[in-house]
């Protein structure tokens, strides 16, 4: 089988855990369309890559007062967040401002922005600033203060401070989870002081997420989504949290 082949399906299975409590492995099997013997190779790879728990007979993410490591998050819905950088990228036009937050969403958004020349980038997030290093014509400015070396970022009060100084034509941010009315979840206040900096210095507020996101707990809440001004995101909402985004206004984009 080729390794695409076997990353599309961790891609999955990780999306599965991330709407469920969890999950055997034969209902997974059952989800996936494939062995029982298959996904449990998939599941211990998983577990030794620390990307999931496998717990009497199940397996699940991390527990909702904590997020997983950076690297596993990359591993998380790749297909989904490229879709979605491409949609952020069709709605930021070349030589515009932009503030990027953290997050693997924002970093696949930043590698979409590469191809545009002339932008003006304010982020928090080194990732961000690796992905765009080639784009053509491009300043970026980077938040100061103490790394946070697990997600090679700044979320401190140096980070908002920052942002409260920028004035920018856009502002692209993730967030942790999204509770089923709406509501914005992090985990960590730090997280939701940076993204609070980060969405106010915009005209244009755009929030990321994969379908992960949704549904998925986290402890900390600040806001409802259609705070935002555009949502792209690639899994499905509940009716309800999409009308009131219709009545706010807001739009959404699904990728």
């Amino acid at each position: 089988m080729k390794h695409t082949d076997v990353a599309r399906r961790h891609d999955r299975i990780l999306s599965l855990l991330a709407s469920h409590a969890s999950l055997s492995a034969a209902a997974l099997a059952e989800l996936l369309g494939v062995t029982v013997q298959t996904v449990r190779t998939d599941l211990r790879l998983l577990d030794e890559a620390g990307t999931i728990r496998r717990r009497h007979g199940a397996a699940h993410l991390l527990t909702p007062g904590d997020n997983i490591g950076y690297q596993p998050r990359q591993a998380l819905s790749r297909d989904e967040k490229a879709r979605i950088g491409a949609a952020v990228a069709d709605i930021i036009p070349p030589g515009a401002s932009v503030a990027l937050g953290t997050g693997t969403t924002v970093e696949a958004v930043a590698r979409a922005l590469a191809r545009h020349e002339g932008l003006t980038v304010f982020t928090n997030s080194i990732h961000a600033v690796l992905a765009l290093h080639l784009a053509p014509r491009i300043a970026v400015s980077l938040a100061g203060g103490a790394v946070r070396l697990r997600d090679l970022d700044f979320i401190g009060s140096e980070s908002v401070e920052f942002f409260a100084r920028v004035r920018a034509d856009f502002a692209v941010f993730s967030v942790g989870g999204i509770g089923p009315a709406g509501d914005l979840l992090d985990f960590n206040m730090e997280e939701v002081r940076a993204r609070r900096a980060i969405s106010d210095c915009a005209r244009h507020r755009i929030l990321v997420a994969d379908g992960s996101k949704i549904g998925r707990a986290a402890p900390h809440a600040h806001g409802r989504l259609w705070a935002a001004d555009t949502v792209v995101c690639s899994g499905d909402l509940p009716e309800e949290v999409g009308q009131e985004m219709r009545l706010a206004g807001r739009r959404l984009v699904r990728a």
